[in-house]
């Protein structure tokens, strides 16, 4: 009889077992635990993903509305994973919010992986407690934002690029470029940024002969222009009149859509909102959210507490990974990671701090794999660089010290922490650092010292991103702006600098006088920036940030007595109400679930609809009411032309709806139509 042997997994394997079980916990409950706080999270795309559960043409063209009058400002493809979990849960914050927290998981679980395959088990779990830590992906995992799929797509093409680089296999290249074409459909030409770090790696590294690789690497282009240009063929193939608007261009059309996100980046007096409609930077030159643009923007208030803690270190593993391997040639996969996740790095740093448009501080997530594979593997080339060039000893005690009193001025930049919890990071790093050069020169030796010190020195650099993490959990993130860190960190808890002013269009409705902020225009600004709006003298931020004036507020109630009016009212109009600008619209999608006409789409100044495209579809009996805002714009867009002409046709030919018919509480005017 044959007998089965079963083989028990040794103490090193139970030892891999328990750390990458270990990952996935802590990275699900990070980015799973309280999950529904954060409510409709970026309500312009809670209302996009709400549509999507209504109607299917709203879910191909990723429509603002179920009547799919205008889209929003991106590709469909994260809405979609996020409305189809919607459409089999019913939907809610938790069904809508969840696939992206799962996406993180899966993403800590892949940056494992890669870098396991790349320098080993020790190199992955640094990589892989980092990318779960880092404040900004703790916050993006956890919020309705495209971010976190396009962080996840990248990921999975950095996976299915190792594969192919290992096998110089033709097919895994081929789904490398397919899911770089899905990332391009998630969030257009951000996802484009880590295709020279792909091509240059495969061609320097690639075992195939030298024309295979090329005709390798076209297929794999192939495979990104047809799994990120198919939704733009589509838009162009559909006739316009069928299709709701694209939302975002000045055309209507998909490509449009690209090159304007692309002229955001490259022109600061492109104009556009906040919630990552193209856009030019408030007060121009790259000022506003993300800071002044310039080599140390990655570093400054808004962004610092985000992204930066370790990439010093991420930078100084790099430098010494190429030190370490760059003698042994092409044929060294160790050299080739570390190029790979190097210009990955140095690629989305160069693009972030000189984009001259508007540049949120959650763009940056993008970076958390790259900086948490430069950690676990610069960690471990620092520990042999160190270790077997004594002269070279004082390296990693440096990265470590250097990290250590980063993050305490990270942390000290909060009001709301301690001032000694930075100083006691500081002290301690300085202490481990001390304790690894001793070890590394030999005057200190032991297993059990190495391991403390190992251990201690994680726990050093990990301790400023862990306050923040916690601290982005413990709260609700909600609106345009999100950001990672205590409300105090830099930004109101909606991600608007301290301090900073509203962008161009900001709509005043939206903004609370209960706010933690003062706001006064910048001296010399143009009254144009500001539209017909003047601050009251006690106008203040609110606490909670803009919560995406212009599109993806907070404001995801509306008036019920207003809303019963038109429920009972609307009879067998297509539109329940016109308003202007997505920020007015959002709440009576989500609340209802009815096509709602945002006109000029997100930012209020879309040229959707045309005076004489809105009087056909009144005369057509579509839409018989619009709502105006208290200020006089309709949906309280200040300063946008995209409807204006609109407007002055409402107010002169449309009749008031006394409030008494619908409660008096409704602080605009309803106008009907006709």
């Amino acid at each position: 009889m044959l007998s089965v042997v079963r083989h028990r997994p040794s103490k090193s394997q139970w030892l891999e077992i328990s750390g990458v079980t270990g990952l996935v916990l802590l990275s699900a409950a990070l980015y799973l635990w309280a999950l529904s706080r954060n409510g409709m999270g970026n309500a312009y795309y809670a209302a996009a993903v709400k549509s999507a559960t209504v109607s299917w043409k709203a879910f191909l063209f990723g429509s603002l509305d179920p009547g799919s009058f205008i889209t929003v400002d991106k590709p469909p493809f994260a809405f979609w994973v996020q409305a189809l979990s919607a459409r089999v849960f019913g939907f809610s914050s938790w069904s809508m919010l969840v696939p992206q927290a799962l996406a993180g998981v899966a993403t800590v679980a892949m940056v494992y992986l890669i870098v396991k395959r790349w320098l080993g088990r020790t190199a992955a779990f640094i990589a892989g407690l980092v990318m779960a830590l880092t404040p900004i992906a703790v916050v993006i995992f956890r919020f309705n934002n495209p971010d976190a799929m396009l962080t996840f797509l990248l990921v999975a093409a950095a996976w299915a690029f190792w594969s192919a680089l290992q096998k110089g296999s033709t097919w895994k290249l081929v789904i490398c470029g397919s899911l770089v074409g899905l990332a391009f459909s998630t969030k257009m030409l951000e996802a484009l940024v880590v295709l020279p770090a792909f091509v240059l790696v495969y061609l320097v590294f690639s075992r195939r002969r030298v024309l295979h690789r090329f005709l390798q690497i076209v297929a794999a282009g192939v495979a990104v222009v047809v799994g990120g240009g198919w939704w733009i063929a589509l838009v162009y193939l559909w006739p316009a009149g069928s299709r709701p608007y694209i939302g975002g261009t000045s055309d209507n059309s998909a490509l449009g859509l690209a090159l304007s996100r692309t002229a955001g980046y490259l022109n600061s007096s492109t104009s556009g909102g906040p919630g990552g409609g193209p856009g030019g930077g408030v007060g121009g030159g790259g000022v506003g959210f993300g800071g002044v643009s310039g080599w140390l923007r990655m570093f400054n208030q808004q962004i610092g507490g985000q992204i930066s803690w370790l990439l010093p270190l991420a930078l100084l593993g790099l430098a010494a990974g190429i030190c370490l391997y760059v003698r042994r040639g092409r044929k060294d996969l160790r050299l080739a990671g570390f190029l790979m996740w190097g210009l990955w790095t140095l690629a989305f740093v160069g693009v972030f701090s000189f984009a001259a448009g508007v540049l949120h501080p959650y763009y940056t997530v993008v970076l958390a794999p790259s900086i948490a594979a430069l950690v676990g593997g610069g960690s471990v080339a620092l520990w042999h660089l160190s270790s077997s060039r004594r002269w070279l000893a004082w390296l990693l005690p440096l990265g470590v010290a250097g990290s250590a009193l980063w993050s305490c001025l990270l942390l000290r930049r909060v009001s709301s922490y301690s001032p000694n919890l930075g100083l006691v990071v500081a002290i301690a790093g300085l202490a481990v650092a001390v304790g690894l050069a001793l070890v590394l020169a030999r005057l200190i030796g032991g297993r059990m010292v190495r391991y403390a010190l190992v251990s201690a020195a994680a726990a050093c650099l990990l301790a400023g991103p862990s306050v923040y993490a916690y601290s982005s959990i413990s709260r609700s993130v909600t609106g345009a702006f999100a950001a990672a860190g205590p409300a105090s960190a830099g930004m109101d808890s909606g991600g608007m600098p301290s301090g900073g002013t509203p962008p161009s269009g900001a709509l005043p409705q939206a903004l609370s006088s209960s706010g933690s902020k003062n706001f006064t225009p910048p001296a010399g600004a143009p009254s144009a920036q500001y539209g017909n709006f003047t601050p009251p003298a006690n106008f203040e931020m609110p606490a909670g940030g803009m919560g995406g004036a212009t599109g993806g507020g907070n404001s995801v109630t509306v008036d019920s007595g207003l809303l019963k009016y038109l429920l009972a009212h609307q009879g067998t109009a297509k539109y329940l109400v016109a308003v202007q600008g997505a920020d007015s619209a959002e709440p009576f999608i989500l609340q209802t679930g009815k096509p709602v006409m945002a006109m000029g789409g997100f930012s209020g100044s879309d040229p959707c609809p045309t005076l004489a495209g809105f009087q056909k579809m009144v005369a057509a009996g579509e839409v018989h009411y619009v709502y105006v805002a208290s200020n006089g714009d309709v949906g309280g867009a200040p300063g946008m032309a995209g409807s204006q002409s609109v407007m002055s046709w409402v107010t002169s030919h449309g009749k008031v709806v006394s409030s008494s018919q619908y409660g008096g509480k409704a602080s605009g005017t309803l106008y009907y139509v006709g």
